[in-house]
Order: structure tokens, then C-alpha cells, then sequence
């Protein structure tokens, strides 16, 4: 049974009247975008500005439940995996290009596709219903509204909605009608296009085609000591893929998943240098063990004992060594 919209007497009039207009934007919708699409890809021990807007878009969507503190923790990538899983990403906890710009037209579509739906042909000041509650939603994902969704067509939403036309150069009009909700149905935030194209750009996770950074030492030797976990891919447990693929994931590299798609995926060089990976056959043939080459005969990787630093010379390494690849474009 649909909610018939309730036009306020007197005493609400003179409420509204008198109720002060504190309209004060919250970061908007633009800027947190341009936050996410311009981050690296987010995964487990990131903690940055981008983490925080990626855990609030997740809850905008009731995608997750933990707090917005910024930090990549084990529930964050719990959420990032579930939301991958419903939209049929490559499910791998991490927050990469193609995630974002889903969640992006996810957030979207959940403030706006309501607005396909309202019951009334318009909508005046005093009005209290559902439809006033959508289209609140709607202003306050385009940064226009911060009040309370409590459906009331009220001054913050009159104003909100004076605002919205305006700057859309529609005329303003105190009764919302059908021009109105579809001028906000079509409306595009001003990095869309430039999101899309990001993600387009973004590598084939067969195919590495970025250079490597420098940082990529520093970032593995900060893991000295994690554990070892078979199928693991973050600090709380790695194997040995799983450790290089997060690793380069923290310079903007998306690697394979598995050592042979990553021998495959890059170019051999005949003598390694510092970031170089170092592959070697272990528990079957062909390539099924990987390092980063450290310089001086030495490689870090998620050995069985954790992630540690090994010597290329030693014995065990020396007749299992298989070559050298680079991750190059």
C-alpha cells in the first residue's frame, strides 16, 4: 500500500520558518571519487584517506559493518571480497581499479535508481513521505543535502534543492517535479568519464605492464617475519605468490596469482638485478617457488618459515634455481 505525503499545518509552518538554515557541505561525492580512483590499490596494512572513503562507500551500499577508521584490516578485506563476490570481480580482497569504479556505480545506482520510482507527480514544502526521502538521498550524494533523510520537505531541503538546480541551470522551482528528479536521475558526477577511462587502462592481471619502483625492497623487507600460510595473501599469513603479489599491489603493480602465471607474465633477464624475481622449482616441476633478488647472491620470500631472507648459494636454492624475470613494461 503506497504512503499517501502529508502536507504540515500551521505549527509546522512556523517551525520551518523559524528553524535556522545550517547547510554545511560534508566532503562531497566528487571529491571522494577523485580520493579513490586516484589511490593505488588499496589491500591489508593500508591505512590512508582512501581506505576511509572505500569502508564509507561499502557501508553507503550496507556492504559493511566495521568502523570507518581508515585502517585495511582483516574485516575491511572481508567486506572487499564479499562485495567482489556479489558483482563478479576477481575476488581477491584487494581494492584495485576495477573494484573502485564498481563500487563507484554501485553507490550511484543506490541513491539514484529510487528516484524511478516516486509515487507523487510533485512534491512542495511541507510535504512529509518516501519520496521526499529519496530524493534527499539523491542530493545528498551529489553533496547538496547533509541534513536527516526524515522525509520532511523542509528549509535544508529547499535549499538543497535551489542549490542542485541552480548550479544544473534549470529553473528553480519550490514544487520538485518531473523535470527535476530527472535532471538528477541524469546528472554525472565530474570524474566519471575520467574514472572510466582509468579502469580501462588498468593491466590485465595476466599481463604486468608497469615498471617497477624502488620502493619494492623497502616495502618487502617491512614483512621480514610474517607467517607462512598456504594460499595466503596478506600479513597475516603468506605464501609464496601471495607475498609478491601483495607486495608489488603496494607500488601500483597487479601481478598474477600463482608462480607460473607470474614466470609468465614476465621477461627474463639473464643475471638478475635488485627487484628482480627469482624463481625455482620446489614441490613439482617447472617454476613453483618465487623471490625478490636482493643484491649480493641474497632474495627475500615467503619461505616456510615465513617471509625471510635466504641465500641464493645455499645448497637447497642453488640446484633448484630455475632464473631470473623482470616485471617490466
Amino acid at each position: 500500500m503506497s504512503q499517501h505525503p502529508v502536507l504540515f499545518g500551521t505549527l509546522a509552518t512556523s517551525f520551518a520558518i523559524s528553524q535556522p538554515l545550517s547547510f554545511v557541505l560534508d566532503v562531497n561525492i566528487q571529491e571522494q571519487n577523485k580520493v579513490l580512483s586516484e589511490s593505488k590499490t588499496l589491500t591489508y596494512g593500508t591505512h590512508n584517506e582512501a581506505v576511509s572513503v572505500l569502508q564509507k562507500k561499502l557501508k553507503n551500499i550496507n556492504m559493511f559493518k566495521g568502523e570507518e577508521d581508515g585502517k585495511f584490516g582483516v574485516m575491511t578485506e572481508h567486506y572487499v571480497k564479499k562485495f567482489q563476490a556479489k558483482y563478479q570481480l576477481n575476488v581477491n580482497g584487494r581494492a584495485n581499479k576495477e573494484t573502485i569504479y564498481k563500487l563507484i556505480q554501485k553507490e550511484r545506482e543506490h541513491y539514484l535508481e529510487p528516484l524511478k520510482n516516486l509515487e507523487e507527480e510533485t512534491i512542495d514544502v511541507g510535504m512529509y513521505s518516501e519520496d521526499v526521502k529519496k530524493i534527499q538521498s539523491a542530493l545528498h550524494y551529489f553533496g547538496y543535502y547533509q541534513g536527516k533523510i526524515d522525509g520532511i520537505y523542509g528549509p535544508l531541503t529547499k535549499e538543497a534543492a535551489k542549490a542542485f538546480q541552480e548550479d544544473h541551470k534549470i529553473p528553480v522551482k519550490t514544487k520538485l517535479d518531473k523535470q527535476f528528479v530527472q535532471q538528477l536521475e541524469q546528472t554525472k558526477t565530474p570524474d566519471q568519464d575520467a574514472i572510466v577511462h582509468t579502469v580501462q587502462k588498468t593491466p590485465d592481471t595476466k599481463t604486468v605492464k608497469v615498471s617497477v619502483s624502488g620502493d619494492v625492497i623497502q616495502i618487502a623487507k617491512s614483512y621480514l617475519g610474517a607467517p607462512y600460510r598456504w594460499g595466503g595473501e596478506s600479513p597475516s599469513g603468506f605464501d609464496c605468490s601471495g607475498y609478491l603479489q601483495f607486495v608489488f599491489s603496494q607500488v601500483g603493480v597487479q601481478l598474477p596469482r600463482t608462480v607460473s602465471d607470474i614466470w609468465n607474465a614476465t621477461t627474463p633477464v639473464q643475471k638478475p638485478s635488485v627487484g628482480d624475481l627469482v624463481f625455482y622449482e620446489t614441490y613439482k616441476p617447472g617454476p613453483s617457488h618465487a623471490g625478490i633478488y636482493l643484491g649480493n647472491g641474497s632474495f627475500i620470500h615467503a619461505g616456510n618459515n615465513g617471509v625471510e631472507i635466504s641465500n641464493m648459494s645455499g645448497s637447497y636454492w642453488q640446484q633448484r634455481y630455475l632464473g631470473a624475470k623482470r616485471v617490466s613494461q
